[in-house]
């Protein structure tokens, strides 16, 4: 208990001041472009080039360190690592292709991600892909029980869409309501605790014309509430606590969405009620019914330090390496911005 009560608290201090860097430095205009690629040359000196982003850069370490935590818990209750990665890539096949198609259906854009609708059709499909796999790796003594892998999965989610709200913040997206329109109880709340973005390519300048302005920080506050439920589920977990962990963060992350988009200044879609807020209600009443319906596991006393152990594998890091390479590629490219580069030499060096 000592030692589980001890990696939930280091992690949860790591995270901490990871987060309150994050809020202090991700607002500002140097913090949107991480790199720019020539593609081709645009008269006698001039490059063409693609912006990657620190959207992509936050996003894919987010979800690489969600895949972290899932593997970590799925080793902790001796489950089968390579069972849990299969799971996993299959959902990543459907969610991440889905992460634009959603946004174009929803919010008529083509050139945007809406993690939203992502996960969404991560919850619809999770509980069929663990029965699936578990059913299909049982002659191989797999061990994969579905409430708490589907627990693990959810813990996991909660923490990479925390910590990804980070891209977001980088990116001038997902942005709050200009403080001065609000409520005056919100207005005292985060007279001090706001955010003011810079930047004219930031999605908060083009979109919302809102540069320069004292916004509701909600990225920074999912990123606290998802972060802190994934805590609180890790511990759930840990001390076998399958279901309460698992229906502690989707219903913690699905309300929240619900509850956040009131704070939002940016587009959802048509209609006073978004399509993501509905999503959000189905999902957390799709999971509870599953939880009803799936059999309970027997008795696991999950060892975190059987989970740790388990990460020193040359194969696994190197998936991870990959997944992240793939997830920056895919959400790194900038597809809303351009840069123009130009090289000279440096005639003192001569």
């Amino acid at each position: 208990m000592f030692i589980d009560g001890l990696f939930v608290c280091g992690l949860g201090f790591v995270l901490i001041h990871f987060l309150k860097w994050g809020f202090t430095h991700l607002p500002g205009e140097n913090w949107q472009m991480l790199a720019v690629v020539p593609r081709r040359k645009d008269g006698q000196n001039l490059w063409q080039g693609t912006n990657f982003t620190y959207y992509g850069f936050f996003l894919a370490t987010s979800q690489v360190l969600a895949i972290l935590l899932f593997i970590v818990l799925l080793a902790a209750m001796y489950g089968s690592i390579y069972g849990g990665l299969l799971i996993a890539l299959i959902i990543f096949s459907c969610c991440i292709p889905a992460a634009r198609l959603v946004a174009r259906v929803v919010e008529k854009k083509r050139h945007t991600f809406t993690i939203g609708g992502a996960s969404f059709l991560g919850v619809l499909l999770a509980p069929w892909v663990v029965l699936g796999v578990e059913s299909l790796l049982a002659d191989r003594g797999c061990f994969l029980p579905a409430i708490p892998v589907l627990a693990a999965m959810s813990i996991a989610y909660t923490l990479g869409e925390g910590l990804g709200r980070l891209g977001c913040i980088s990116f001038g997206c997902c942005y709050g309501k200009p403080l001065k329109n609000c409520h005056p109880l919100l207005q005292r709340l985060f007279a001090r605790k706001n955010f003011v973005f810079h930047g004219a390519t930031k999605k908060v300048a083009y979109e919302g014309h809102l540069l320069g302005e004292q916004l509701i920080p909600v990225q920074a506050m999912t990123c606290v509430v998802y972060t802190c439920g994934a805590l609180a589920g890790t511990f759930l977990f840990l001390f076998g606590r399958f279901t309460e962990a698992l229906l502690l963060t989707i219903f913690l992350t699905q309300l929240w969405r619900i509850l956040s988009e009131t704070l939002r200044a940016d587009f959802r879609g048509f209609g006073r009620i978004s399509a993501y807020q509905k999503m959000g209600v189905v999902s957390a009443l799709y999971m509870l019914a599953a939880t009803l319906f799936i059999p309970p596991s027997g008795y696991i006393d999950p060892e975190i330090v059987n989970g740790i152990d388990k990460l020193w594998d040359p194969g696994l890091i190197l998936a991870l390496q990959l997944l992240w390479l793939v997830s920056f590629l895919v959400f790194g490219r900038s597809t809303v911005t351009t840069a123009s580069v130009s090289f000279d030499l440096v005639r003192k060096h001569l």
